[in-house]
C-alpha cells in the first residue's frame, strides 16, 4: 500500500494543479495587476509543457530509471509551487508555473512504471491502476472546490503552497517504501524526435486552447493545427531513421496498445469537456459561487474511487474488454441523459448524468491502462505511459476547447450546455465500438525486448 500512496500523491498533486488555478485567477489578476494575456499564460503555460514533455520524461525515465525521474519531477514541482506562492508579479509566477509543469511532465510518466515495478501480479497490479486512475477524476474535480475554499478563506496563495507538504510526503514515502528502478544506459534518448514530440503536443494543445476563444477558422488555430501536423510527420520520419527510436515501431502498430491509447483521448475528452461545460454553465447562467460549483460537481468525482476498485477487482474475473466497453457506453447514456433534459433542467435531473460520466470514465480507466502498460517491454514501460498519457491530455485539451466553442457559438449557453453533452456522448460511444476491437479480453503480457 505505500508504493501506491507515494505515487498517486505525486500524481494527485499534477492533476489537481490543472483545474485548481481557474478560481484562483480572478484573485491572482486583481493582486499581482496581471493582464488577460498574462492571466491565460498562468493558467495554460503549466499544461502545454506538461503536455508537450511527457514524452521526454518517459525516456529519461527508462534510461535512467524510473523511481529517480519521479522523485526529480516530484522535488522540481515541490520547489516550483513554493516559488508559485510567492512570487511578486505575474511574470514571475507564470516562469514558476511553467517550471511546474515540467516537473508534472517528469512525474507522471513514472508513476505508472512505478506502480507496474511495484505490483508484478496482475490481479493487484489492475487494483493499483484503478486506484491511480481514481487520482485524476478526484484531483480534476475536487480542484474547483479545493481552490474556492483556499481562496475564499486562506488566500490565492495557498492554491500553491498545499503542494509543499503533499510533495515533501511523497518524497519520503518514494526513498522509503519504493524499490530503485533499473536502468537501461543502452536506452538512448533520441532528442530529435523528443523535441519533435513537444513541438506537435505544445502547437495542438495551444492550437485547441486558442481555438475555444479565438474560433475554429482563427489564422493563429489553423496555423497552429497545421505547424502541428508538420511536427507529427517529422516525428514519424525520425522515428523510421533512428536507429534506438523513441517508441519501436511494432509498438505504435499494436491494435492494443494504439487503441487503448485512443480509448484514452476520447473518453479523456467526454470527461473534462463535460466538467468545463458545466463548470462554466453552473456560473455564468444559474450564477454559481466558485464554491459552490465546485459542490454542485462533486456527484462527477465521488464515485471515481468506488468505480476504479470495483474495475480493478472485477478484471480479475471479467478481464478488460468488457469493464473498458461498459464503462464506456454508461458515459455515453449519461451525457446523452444531460442532453435530452432540456436548456434549464433541475440541478436533481444532471446528478445522474455527472455521476455516470464520472463512474464510466473512472471504470474504464483502468482495464485501458492495463492494456497499454500490458503491451509493452519492461525496457519501455516509461514510454508506453507517456504515450497514453499524451493521449490523454490531447484528449483533455480537444474536450475544453470544442465546449468553449460551442458555448460562444451558440444562441445560449443552455444550448450551447446540451450539444456539448451530445459530443461528449458520441466521443464516448466512439471509444466503446473502439475498446470492443483493440482491448484484449484478457490481459496480455508484452515479451522482453
Amino acid at each position: 500500500m505505500a508504493p501506491l500512496l507515494a505515487v498517486c500523491a505525486g500524481y494527485f498533486m499534477v492533476i489537481l494543479d490543472v483545474t485548481i488555478i481557474n478560481v484562483a485567477v480572478p484573485a491572482v489578476g486583481r493582486e499581482l495587476g496581471a493582464s488577460l494575456t498574462g492571466i491565460q499564460w498562468i493558467t495554460d503555460g503549466y499544461t502545454l509543457v506538461l503536455a508537450g514533455f511527457l514524452m521526454t520524461g518517459g525516456a529519461l525515465g527508462d534510461r535512467l530509471g524510473n523511481r529517480r525521474v519521479f522523485c526529480a519531477g516530484v522535488a522540481l514541482f515541490t520547489v516550483a509551487s513554493a516559488a508559485c506562492a510567492g512570487a511578486p508579479s505575474a511574470p514571475a509566477l507564470v516562469a514558476a508555473r511553467l517550471v511546474e509543469g515540467l516537473g508534472a511532465a517528469l512525474i507522471v510518466p513514472g508513476s505508472l512504471a512505478l506502480l507496474q515495478e511495484a505490483y508484478p501480479e496482475s490481479a493487484a497490479r489492475s487494483r493499483a491502476f484503478g486506484l491511480w486512475g481514481s487520482m485524476a477524476g478526484i484531483a480534476a474535480s475536487a480542484g474547483p472546490l479545493l481552490g474556492g475554499l483556499l481562496v475564499s478563506t486562506a488566500g490565492w496563495r495557498w492554491v500553491f503552497l498545499v503542494n509543499v507538504p503533499v510533495g515533501a510526503a511523497c518524497l519520503a514515502l518514494t526513498a522509503r517504501y519504493v524499490a530503485p528502478s533499473p536502468r537501461n544506459p543502452d536506452r538512448a534518448v533520441d532528442w530529435p524526435a523528443q523535441a519533435a514530440v513537444v513541438a506537435s503536443v505544445t502547437l495542438l494543445t495551444a492550437a485547441l486552447n486558442e481555438a475555444g476563444r479565438r474560433g475554429w477558422s482563427d489564422p493563429a488555430v489553423l496555423a497552429g493545427l497545421g505547424l502541428a501536423a508538420l511536427a507529427v510527420a517529422g516525428f514519424a520520419l525520425r522515428e523510421r531513421l533512428a536507429r534506438a527510436p523513441a517508441l519501436p515501431p511494432q509498438l505504435l502498430r499494436s491494435p492494443a496498445m494504439g487503441g487503448a491509447a485512443v480509448v484514452g483521448l476520447l473518453f479523456n475528452l467526454g470527461f473534462y469537456g463535460m466538467v468545463f461545460t458545466a463548470s462554466l454553465y453552473f456560473q455564468h447562467e444559474r450564477g454559481y459561487s466558485a464554491l459552490r460549483t465546485g459542490l454542485a460537481l462533486f456527484p462527477a468525482v465521488a464515485v471515481t474511487m468506488f468505480a476504479s476498485v470495483l474495475s480493478g477487482r472485477l478484471t480479475r474475473r471479467t478481464g478488460d474488454r468488457p469493464l473498458v466497453v461498459a464503462g464506456m457506453l454508461l458515459g455515453a447514456l449519461g451525457l446523452a441523459g444531460w442532453a435530452a433534459a432540456g436548456n434549464d433542467p433541475a440541478y436533481a435531473l444532471l446528478v445522474a448524468p455527472m455521476t455516470a460520466a464520472g463512474f464510466g470514465t473512472s471504470f474504464a480507466l483502468t482495464g485501458s491502462t492495463t492494456t497499454v502498460m500490458g503491451a509493452a517491454p519492461r525496457a519501455y514501460a516509461g514510454a508506453a505511459s507517456a504515450l497514453f498519457n499524451t493521449t490523454r491530455q490531447i484528449g483533455s485539451a480537444t474536450g475544453v476547447a470544442l465546449g468553449g466553442s460551442l458555448l460562444a457559438t451558440s444562441a445560449d449557453y443552455g444550448s450551447g450546455v446540451r450539444l456539448a453533452m451530445a459530443v461528449g456522448a458520441l466521443a464516448y460511444l466512439l471509444a466503446a465500438g473502439l475498446a470492443w476491437r483493440c482491448v484484449p479480453a484478457r490481459a496480455v503480457r508484452a515479451a522482453a525486448p
